[in-house]
């Protein structure tokens, strides 16, 4: 029986899996500033830029993402994940000391660095995540892109919601949880999740994959409206609210099922094997062959630059202008994704809104649905049609700059609206990317190449939050008596969105210019899957 819960069996490949959309679901926390940058700023007395230069610092820690890329080649994902998890503790359990008042305010500069350590953390945590689970499940990259993307984005949701649930929205009490929850989750991680060698039976390993990967996505649909609707119906009673947060937690245990489904599967075959070695048992001689066709052509490909779709080296990566295209494009998307999650509190309360944490859940939630919808959605065109994935971030950023346009116009409800628009772009912006940089650039080195693509996240923050939000609000602030800069009205943000909107045109472009020029890397891999697909229905 332990040898079927092994990591490198069926059902422990699946049991790790699960752990890792857990280790997802706790692993936005960087997306929380929100929800307790309002202590800070009253704690530590700061103008609206220097705030916003904290929450460049929490962004900036995914800039030392570059380690974890660098460590996903050469540690063991239970190493990883144990470093981001500590890190976690040490960065957001010292703002809790602080928001609770256990100690006095850090000086500024001491609180940027744990603030960065706390946006670190995570960079460890989605690296062993994103890098093992694609290696594993490499004939399905979009939808382990779009369900663990999914995820993230939906933890900004749960942290919110059960903190409001269970602590009334205490900012200590949500910091205590950002701090002490991923650790414990990344525990199970530890023991669950491993690389997995590819298994000899690919094409049927694909097909049975695609079912459990719908199977998951229905899951994560039912939590994601589950918090919406716990969202919508306003206020709530003790008992309801603890409710809420018993059944939130059987919801996020719900995908165990699949495992759990596996490992039955095996226990009752009447043989005593398992259909894997069966398969392994009649694959292994053309397996042998196709290994030996494989190093001569890894052999070959060596003595030749690699093209799109080979495997690079990060140098030769960042050598090509594809690389560079789709870099600044990805600035262009999550850097004014991030400028809006990163002031949400103070782009509410300049329009009124009392309370805030109504959009942060938005943001989150339809973010989900952005990246959970955009990893399947795009997988099924490249495999049905060849379409370049791509060109879903194109349509992302033009209906994000919609969304900032409505944003700057102040509407009634334009918040509302920008939020969950601006939340669905992000989201698709960042599943999409995920699986393209792999599909471009290879497996090999892919850590540290996704590292770097997301060192636009700090890049982003830097620019349009620190300083385009901070400064043009700065602006347009007036001084209050309590201290700070505040701005109350449709013009604090406006000239902020519009060059934001701008900058998702730009964006837009380039997104449009990649998919022209990677089009022929699509078709091969639609001829390549099709080829496939013919010969396993004549054999």
């Amino acid at each position: 029986m332990g040898s079927k819960f092994s990591p490198t069996s069926p059902t422990g490949k699946w049991l790790g899996f699960v752990t890792a959309v857990w280790v997802q679901a706790i692993s936005g926390n960087n997306y929380t500033f929100s929800n307790y940058s309002g202590a800070l700023k009253t704690l530590m007395v700061l103008t609206q830029l220097q705030l916003n230069n904290l929450s460049v610092a929490k962004d900036v820690g995914k800039a030392f993402g570059i380690l974890a890329g660098l460590a996903s080649d050469r540690l063991p994902t239970p190493v990883i994940l144990l470093i981001g998890s500590v890190e976690g503790v040490i960065g957001y359990g010292v703002q809790w000391l602080v928001v609770s008042r256990r100690i006095q305010p850090l000086p500024y500069w001491a609180m940027c660095i744990f603030l960065c350590m706390g946006g670190n953390s995570t960079t460890w945590m989605n690296t062993a995540i994103l890098v093992t689970c694609i290696r594993n499940f490499r004939k399905n990259r979009g939808p382990v892109s779009g369900i663990l993307k999914g995820y993230v984005g939906l933890s900004t949701a749960i942290f919110t919601d059960v903190c409001s649930a269970l602590f009334a929205d205490d900012p200590a009490k949500f910091l205590l949880m950002l701090a002490i929850i991923p650790l414990l989750v990344c525990m199970t991680a530890v023991v669950f999740l491993r690389e997995v060698p590819p298994s000899s039976s690919a094409a049927a390993d694909e097909k049975e994959e695609n079912s459990y990967f719908g199977v998951v996505n229905v899951l994560a649909v039912i939590i994601a409206l589950y918090l919406l609707a716990f969202d919508l119906t306003g206020t709530h009673g003790r008992v309801f609210s603890k409710v809420f947060a018993a059944i939130l937690v059987v919801l996020l245990a719900s995908p165990l099922a699949i495992p759990m489904y596996i490992w039955a599967k095996n226990m009752i075959r009447s043989d005593g094997k398992t259909a894997d070695d069966f398969e392994r048992s009649v694959a292994e001689p053309l397996l042998l062959v196709a290994t030996k066709a494989e190093v001569e052509e890894e052999a070959a490909a060596e003595k030749k630059r690699p093209v799109l779709g080979d495997e690079h080296t990060i140098l030769e990566a960042l050598s090509t202008v594809d690389f560079w295209i789709l870099f600044v494009s990805f600035l262009c998307g999550v850097g004014t994704g991030l400028a809006v999650m990163n002031n949400l509190g103070q782009m509410g309360l300049a329009l009124g809104y009392s309370d805030v944490s109504m959009f942060v859940s938005l943001t989150s939630i339809w973010g989900f649905f952005g990246r959970i919808l955009s990893g399947s959605v795009s997988e099924y065109f490249v495999k049905r049609a060849g379409t370049p994935r791509p060109i879903w971030n194109a349509a992302s950023q033009i209906l994000m700059a919609v969304g900032y346009i409505t944003m700057a116009m102040a509407l009634p409800g334009s918040l509302y609206v920008g939020s969950i628009v601006v939340g669905i772009c992000y989201g698709v912006r960042l599943a999409v990317t995920v699986p393209t940089a792999s599909e471009l650039f290879g497996l090999k080195y892919y850590g540290l190449i996704y590292n770097i693509l997301i060192l636009n996240l700090p890049l982003g923050s830097f620019l349009f939050s620190g300083l385009l939000a901070g400064l043009l609000y700065d602006a347009q602030a007036t001084k209050t008596a309590g201290g700070g800069n505040t701005c109350i009205g449709a013009h604090c943000y406006r000239m902020v969105f519009v060059v934001m909107a701008t900058a998702c045109i730009i964006g837009f472009c380039l997104d449009v210019l990649l998919s022209v020029r990677t089009k022929r890397i699509y078709s091969n891999i639609y001829a390549t899957r099709k080829s496939k697909k013919s010969f396993n229905g004549l054999s």
